[in-house]
């Protein structure tokens, strides 16, 4: 579920994508066509929407209980919200140029927040009177905590500020992210102990990627210019367009067929400690020089707050005064008519297609898109939570358990999940669900679909591929999911746009075969799901999520 909330003057259109429907072709007798509720969100579709469109109600309320769906996006959008500081668009740059330089310099621990924020403050200003001898580069400066902070509750401190801004938290047990040493603070790399990131925030942009034009390898290409395995905390968040070659909707517009940005001030949280970081980048070629660099980082420095209160992690109540459903109900139904009479043709390729559509609700106060990202995290157990926000754009934040895929080095793994139920009750009610799930012959094939064609995409670029589990069930707090891991060995790390470009969208999110799917997604204009990225350690490794 997505939903894009206009923050304007009262009363506030919310703009809410459900994802509903996934349209199958299937082969057993009593069952030639099926037709369910994607995710099997029925209960999650009734469970938030109830609240926003009850016909019982004069006025519909919404309440701090979120979506029973296992993959929620939401947008809000500020029409206030302007970019107060330049950077460069690091895709303009050519991508074979090496950067002069690519550094992280690590500071001693301080006890808080504020007493960081004094540390860097001095280093830049240090930096500042002693640039460094090159046309371009990127050097990151970071300050270990000793206080363990949330960066959900750094990232709401820093609401007021007009600047594009991140948040990307990994799932819980696993490593989704990074484990990482840091140095003792002068530069020599020696190891004072391992840390785990558990998530990230960030604002300002030290350098970011977008286009109009659809994600190449070039593209790819221009960001790792700005990575380096020797600097594992200097990455770029961003989103990729669902399809990039279809008319592009306004609320969209700031995202272009893709955006990335590495964080000027960056919040990082760790296993019990954290860490606050500066970044700053420049390419004279792209008439983005050290001295202006620097300046833009100062004059974001100076906006940024080092009081950080506890966030309350509840949605306040607010009241629903209209909606509008895009398309309409009638339009709605024509297009599931016309997918089924697609699929059912003897000669049809298509087997699978993913639609959805959009709801706009107009509220009476003003939702706070990092407050709601919060609540997404209470529900968000074994999954990634994200936040994302360019210059003059919505704020797009999400909750998924799926991962497209994850490199270490030439190890890459990637998950097959499909076919959905919500949990029991109980445990032995909840059982029973899992057993239907698991024998359900409309599921087994959704799911096949979706992991056999990853284990084709994965066979073509690595020395072969283990499925294992090959059909298993993956519980999260409210659904209950199919799921396989895939993993294999690339045989070239520049193997990685190639998977990136192939499973990109993946049959959980568009259908199959994709391309037929997809022009007819784009023919009924059904909703694109992006996909969020974040890059880890250089050439080292990557997490590419779907969201």
């Amino acid at each position: 579920m997505s939903i894009l909330v206009h923050n304007l003057i009262l009363p506030l259109p919310i703009n809410i994508y459900n994802l509903s429907y996934h349209i199958i072709k299937c082969t057993s007798i009593d069952q030639k066509l099926s037709l369910s509720l994607y995710m099997a969100s029925a209960g999650a579709l009734g469970h938030l929407l109830a609240r926003f469109i009850d016909p019982e109600s004069a006025k519909c309320s919404i309440s701090a209980a979120p979506s029973i769906s296992s993959r929620q996006s939401i947008h809000f959008f500020h029409q206030k919200y302007q970019s107060c500081s330049l950077s460069m668009n690091g895709c303009q740059g050519d991508p074979r140029a090496p950067i002069g330089t690519i550094e992280t310099r690590a500071f001693p621990a301080v006890p808080s927040p504020a007493l960081a924020m004094e540390r860097l403050n001095s280093a830049i200003s240090q930096l500042k009177s002693e640039p460094p001898p090159f046309t371009s580069g990127i050097i990151r400066l970071e300050v270990p905590i000793q206080q363990p902070v949330e960066a959900i509750d750094w990232l709401h401190a820093q609401h007021r500020l007009l600047l594009p801004r991140c948040f990307f938290s990994g799932r819980t047990g696993g490593s989704d992210l990074l484990s990482f040493t840091n140095g003792n603070g002068n530069g020599n790399g020696i190891s004072m102990g391992a840390h785990n990131l558990v998530s990230v925030a960030g604002v300002g942009s030290a350098v970011f990627f977008r286009s109009i034009h659809p994600f190449s390898y070039g593209d790819w290409k221009s960001i790792k210019r700005f990575l380096s395995k020797k600097c594992p905390l200097i990455r770029a968040y961003g989103a990729i367009r669902f399809d990039a070659r279809s008319n592009i909707s306004s609320e969209w517009e700031g995202f272009g067929s893709f955006y990335f940005m590495v964080p000027q001030v960056e919040f990082d949280e760790l296993e019990g400690s954290s860490m606050l970081a500066t970044t700053v980048a420049w390419d004279k070629s792209l008439s983005w020089t050290w001295a202006m660099a620097i300046d833009a980082l100062q004059a974001t420095m100076c906006q940024v707050s080092s009081t950080v209160v506890k966030l309350r992690k509840e949605v306040p109540r607010t009241f629903i005064l209209s909606n509008n459903h895009i398309p309409s109900k009638t339009y709605w139904d024509l297009a599931v008519n016309r997918a089924l009479q697609l699929i059912d043709r003897s000669n049809s390729a298509l087997i699978k297609v993913v639609l959805a559509r959009s709801s706009r609700v107009v509220t009476t106060r003003d939702i706070d898109p990092i407050t709601w990202l919060a609540c997404l995290q209470v529900e968000g157990e074994n999954a990634y939570q994200f936040c994302l926000q360019p210059p003059n754009a919505p704020a797009f934040i999400g909750n998924t358990p799926e991962q497209l895929f994850h490199r270490k080095c030439l190890s890459i793994s990637s998950e097959a999940l499909a076919g959905t139920r919500g949990r029991g009750g109980s445990t032995t009610l909840d059982l029973q669900v899992e057993l239907d799930l698991l024998s359900s012959p409309k599921d087994h094939l959704e799911f096949t679909i979706v992991r056999e064609s990853i284990r084709k995409k994965l066979e073509v670029v690595c020395n072969g591929v283990v499925v294992e589990p090959k059909k298993a069930i993956r519980k999260l707090p409210r659904v209950q999911h199919l799921y396989a891991r895939l993993a294999g060995r690339l045989r070239s790390e520049d193997d990685e746009f190639d998977i990136l470009a192939s499973l990109h969208p993946s049959p959980a999110v568009c259908g199959f075969p994709t391309e037929e799917a997809r022009l007819f997604i784009a023919e009924a204009g059904s909703w694109c799901i992006h996909l969020c990225w974040n890059r880890n350690s250089g050439r080292k490794q990557s997490i590419f999520g779907v969201g």
